[in-house]
């Protein structure tokens, strides 16, 4: 049994002795089997959410509607969730009332894919009513019982079941396939936060194109923010190398095949609901890999864009160029090190300094001059030394 669940055996335990059932459940089950490293590990147990407070000093509220109480134990967090069992799903996402159960089978019973479906005791035991073992070893998602009634249940099962085709490299079942494809409407009724938590997963895993390519033939991808009938641009990046490819860098070049104008790739990116901030790394990394296009990297290039945004063009340069040689990655990383300054807040020298030594409010000259002083400095023509600034501003201003 692997560290994590070394580590949380003393809950289960603790929970037994207090005269209830209690597993390891889900995905780190599954992983275990996989032989994935395993961060989490939820935990289901027979105690309703009030039986669990009172087996636990240190407890937080998080989902106690569901059944789900966070316990603090022995410096670790755990979410233990009680057996459940959940009536008539409304909006094709969640349960219009949940019943707490003693039963693990009919807990296990609920849950979306075979393989998601098992328990682990504090021995490391398996509970596997379904045999998702058997569909671990055949490498196949398939549902628990039907398909098209796990999918009209919460239709964001449909999304996740290709995630787990790019994740885990396994193909979905005949059947579980057919109702994707006859259901893949109901994703309409989904949130798009939600769509894009599973879409960008999937755009990160392993076997990433036949989850793409899947995406395309059921129809999937219509019901995504801005990729309805743009099956032949979507299909430009699986010509693309992508195994190597970051998750700032897929989205990337996801805007590129799509040949968005760059006035709209923020339009596009806010209607996934992505957070700003990831929004402005993807639009830096895709404005200068269409300026690679034109020219290579200058030093000032190299500098306005940062390690991080440079790196990640030049790779989809190579990428789309079908360079394998990525030889000039590590020339740029030389110049970029080499750099007097990584950023501007690193300047020896302030706007405040501009105004004192001429005399002068602030104003546009103060941008400007910084802008000068920033370009003198990179391109080697004066130390980042405060006195060695001042005598060359004085020196360009008296001449």
């Amino acid at each position: 049994m692997k560290e994590p669940f070394l580590a949380a055996v003393p809950v289960l335990k603790k929970l037994e002795s207090a005269g209830f059932e209690a597993y390891f459940v889900g995905g780190s089950v599954r992983d275990f089997l996989l032989n994935k490293e395993i961060n989490d590990v939820d935990i289901a147990t027979s105690a309703t959410p009030e039986e669990v407070k009172r087996v636990f000093s240190k407890t937080v509220d998080i989902g106690i509607e569901h059944g789900t109480v966070l316990v603090l134990y022995q410096n670790q967090s755990y979410e233990i969730t009680t057996f459940r069992s959940e009536a008539e799903y409304e909006d094709y996402r969640r349960p219009k009332e949940v019943s707490f159960i003693r039963n693990l089978t009919e807990d296990l019973q609920r849950r979306d894919f075979t393989m998601n479906a098992m328990a682990m005791d504090k021995e490391g035991n398996l509970i596997d009513p379904f045999q998702g073992q058997i569909s671990i070893k055949n490498q196949v998602i398939q549902t628990v019982g039907k398909a098209a009634d796990r999918f009209q249940e919460d239709a964001l099962r449909m999304m996740r079941a290709l995630r787990f085709v790019s994740q885990l490299s396994f193909d979905i079942e005949e059947e579980t396939r057919k109702a994707l494809i006859d259901l893949v409407h109901l994703l309409d009724n989904i949130a798009v936060e939600r769509k894009y938590a599973e879409f960008d997963k999937l755009l990160c895993g392993d076997n990433r194109k036949p989850a793409i390519q899947l995406l395309l033939q059921t129809n999937l991808h219509s019901y995504l923010p801005g990729l309805s009938k743009q099956e032949d641009k979507i299909n430009l990046m699986l010509e693309y190398k992508l195994d190597k490819l970051n998750k700032r860098e897929m989205w990337a070049l996801l805007v590129y095949c799509l040949k968005i104008e760059k006035t709209a790739i923020e339009q596009f990116l806010r209607g996934w609901r992505i957070p700003l901030k990831e929004i402005r790394e993807i639009q830096l990394i895709v404005h200068y890999l269409y300026q690679r296009f034109e020219k290579s990297w200058s030093l000032y290039d190299l500098y306005t864009a940062g390690k991080e945004v440079f790196v990640s063009s030049e790779i989809l340069y190579l990428v789309i160029k079908g360079i394998e040689n990525q030889n000039t990655i590590q020339q740029y990383l030389q110049l970029y090190n080499g750099l007097p300054i990584k950023e501007r807040s690193e300047m020896d020298i302030t706007g405040n300094d501009l105004m004192n030594w001429f005399n002068k409010t602030g104003g546009p000259w103060v941008k400007e001059t910084l802008l000068n002083i920033e370009h003198a400095i990179l391109a080697g023509e004066i130390a980042n030394n405060k006195i060695v600034i001042k005598e060359w501003l004085m020196a360009c201003n008296h001449n």
